[in-house]
């Protein structure tokens, strides 16, 4: 398919970005549309899975036959067959009528099965029958009856490993696999994700008659490497609370802000992208996010450090009202040095001339606490000792985690926010020493 042919589609369907495995599974999706194979979908919980059955059907010859999608986890076992198939007048207690089934209703048409490693053994044996010969059995019924019906079958689970544990049929499986369709979780789209979110509050600030709000740089490299374990779901989800609860505010939501909208944002895995397009593996992720977190307090801390300095560039003077406001970036420099409670020493009391080229300021890095968001520890970085690395500062969170949970690795591994696997190797990476 042409990249303007899959663009068509999605203009007519509403979808919305263009990570590379999604135009491949709406690829797919078109070129099978057109036949009466059987299509098994597959992707987490929350990607899609019912837009792409849904564009299968309008885009066949049975899109004027009817369409219906079936979540078979919700159907309670012992109905799911008369749902399905229908049943005869007494076949069972309740059933006071004749009824008819699902694959009587919609023939001509398509059946969308979602959930469909839920499906009970003897379910799946009848449905097996529909998909090989046509035909089925009302419950409580000898006569066999014909019907013309698509099926697409939808999973979030892994429907081999299924197999290998006797709960789903394997005649059944490679009957529905005719043609596989992979959607991706949206944690793999990239800025697919910042497009949506785009979308999403933009529809939500119509439907409530009020402005968009938009997201600052910082905040949108978030929301992109958070791991959405809802997919889009929980995105929309994400995208109504912040417009409704943010819409007072006109500035963009930076990153802080929007840290209280990600659940759990610090213990899950953050997704990179490399230059192919593909997130690294789980245990690279929490290291990752922790040198991110690094990074992050780092560029605060920095801003900081600007303005005063800016204030130093315009020739303000210096004395105890600077010390008052900044003193919290001095107050743990190296004991050997000139306490800062001495601002004579420390800064001069008089402004610096404008002829007078102005002092190199040492490099401050102000760390937060990563579990009470109190500030607890200053790191004064002279020039000569420029360099101290990311890795140096990682393995000084590390120790501090260690320290404030007892030495126990679960829960300092937790207050990082990377694995328990991750934490023991970086213990032997850095040589660390364990109480």
């Amino acid at each position: 398919m042409t990249p303007q042919e899959i663009q068509s589609i999605k203009n007519r369907f509403g979808v919305i970005g263009n990570a590379p495995a999604l135009n491949h599974a709406l690829s797919v999706a078109m070129q099978v549309a057109a036949t009466d194979l059987t299509v098994l979908i597959t992707g987490e919980s929350g990607s899609g899975k019912e837009s792409f059955s849904k564009i299968i059907h309008n885009l066949s010859s049975r899109k004027h036959g009817p369409f219906i999608a079936i979540n078979c986890g919700a159907i309670p076992e012992g109905t799911i067959d008369s749902e399905l198939f229908g049943h005869v007048k007494g076949s069972f207690t309740g059933a006071i009528d004749e009824r008819k089934g699902y694959f009587e209703t919609t023939n001509g048409g398509t059946i969308f099965l979602d959930e469909i490693a839920e499906m009970p053994i003897g379910t799946q044996a009848r449905l097996l029958r529909v998909l090989e010969n046509k035909e089925f059995i009302k419950v409580g019924a000898s006569k066999v009856q014909k019907t013309d019906v698509r099926v697409v079958a939808a999973t979030n689970v892994n429907l081999i490993e299924a197999v290998q544990r006797g709960k789903f049929r394997e005649d059944l499986f490679y009957r529905l696999n005719t043609v596989p369709i992979a959607v991706p979780p949206l944690r793999e789209r990239g800025q697919d994700i910042d497009l949506l979110f785009r979308k999403f509050t933009s529809d939500f600030a119509e439907r409530y008659r009020i402005e968009p709000v938009t997201l600052a740089l910082d905040a949108r490299d978030m929301l992109v490497r958070y791991n959405f374990p809802g997919n889009i779901r929980q995105l929309k989800n994400i995208a109504e609370q912040i417009q409704i609860l943010e819409a007072a505010n006109p500035a963009p939501i930076d990153a802080q802000r929007l840290l209280k909208y990600l659940p759990n944002y610090a213990s899950r895995s953050v997704t990179f992208f490399g230059a192919n397009g593909h997130g690294t593996d789980n245990e690279s992720f929490g290291e990752r996010e922790l040198l991110y977190k690094i990074l992050f307090d780092m560029r605060r801390d920095v801003n900081d450090l600007k303005k005063l300095v800016l204030r130093v560039l315009n020739n303000e003077a210096y004395g105890s009202d600077i010390l008052r406001e900044h003193g919290n970036l001095f107050s743990n420099l190296d004991p050997d040095t000139t306490p800062v409670t001495d601002p004579s020493k420390l800064l001069p009391s008089t402004p610096y001339p404008p002829q007078v080229a102005s002092p190199t300021v040492a490099n401050v890095i102000q760390l937060d606490d990563y579990e009470s968001n109190q500030v607890e520890d200053i790191i004064h970085v002279s020039a000569e000792d420029e360099s101290l690395s990311l890795e140096q500062k990682e393995k000084e969170m590390i120790v501090k985690a260690l320290q404030k949970n007892n030495g126990k690795r679960k829960y300092a591994a937790q207050a990082l926010g990377i694995s328990e696997r991750t934490l023991y190797r970086k213990i032997k990476q850095y040589d660390i020493e364990e109480d």
